[in-house]
């Protein structure tokens, strides 16, 4: 359970970020694309910001979440919030010494939730797995491909339980709150009937995407269902309290 202290620092930083213009967030390119030099800094007021730690968990003037995308809709490029590197740019995972892609395109916007950590020192009671220790993934499912680097507030409309090398790794199922089907998506249920297809596409795109490299298929808990709203924001509000666990020490 999201607490009275915890819900107080999330809207502390977030009239700190309103007053300070969050959607005028720049980035600047470091390096080049394609190459192990690239990252993608987030800057404010000229300062460098860490997109994990200084972007707030929701926006107040909507009571939205927050979102930032890695990896646009449609692209392979395997670009993320590097969790280890000062500020904590995007940049593209680096495997065996060579740069990683997808081997095919993935078909939804990706990214995370700022503020968020998945405590890999914790055991979930049902699942009996422990965090993967990066913060909490969201797969955005609207019309529009979002810029790496951009910050969007969504809609959370479910999430699937996915268990990638013994490890918990929830997928986040969110809609981009200016997206055309937004008004009519409010639970996974809404998913399911608006846009048919896409929930079990998510989940079999994830289930399947590691097997060209000789690793074994992706498992999901909870019978591979995806769960409500009311779960996801569960999750939300609990690994926000271990990213608050992890900044305080």
């Amino acid at each position: 359970m999201l607490t009275v202290s915890a819900f107080n620092n999330i809207i502390t930083k977030s009239n700190f970020w309103r007053n300070h213009k969050l959607r005028a967030i720049s980035t600047k390119v470091i390096g080049e694309v394609s190459t192990t030099s690239y990252r993608l800094l987030f800057t404010n007021d000229d300062k460098t910001i860490s997109p994990w730690h200084d972007i707030p968990l929701i926006d107040k003037s909507t009571g939205l979440y927050n979102f930032i995308t890695e990896i646009p809709k449609y692209t392979k490029a395997k670009l993320e919030v590097s969790t280890k590197e000062e500020s904590n740019p995007i940049a593209q995972d680096i495997k065996k010494g060579k740069l990683r892609d997808y081997h095919g395109p993935i078909f939804w916007n990706y990214g995370c939730l700022p503020q968020t950590w998945e405590d890999p020192n914790v055991v979930h009671p049902e699942l009996k797995v422990n965090g993967d220790n990066d913060p909490v993934d969201v797969v955005e499912i609207g019309a529009k491909a979002l810029p790496s680097g951009s910050v969007s507030q969504i809609k959370v409309l479910g999430v699937l339980a996915m268990i990638d090398d013994g490890e918990l790794d929830w997928k986040v199922i969110a809609i981009n709150s200016e997206d055309p089907l937004a008004s009519q998506l409010n639970d996974i249920s809404d998913v399911e009937t608006k846009l048919p297809g896409v929930v079990s596409g998510i989940r079999e795109w994830f289930r399947w995407y590691k097997t060209p490299d000789d690793k074994p298929l992706n498992a999901f808990g909870f019978n591979e269902v995806a769960l409500p709203k009311a779960k996801a924001i569960e999750v939300i509000n609990e690994t926000h309290e271990y990213w608050l666990n992890l900044k305080s020490g």
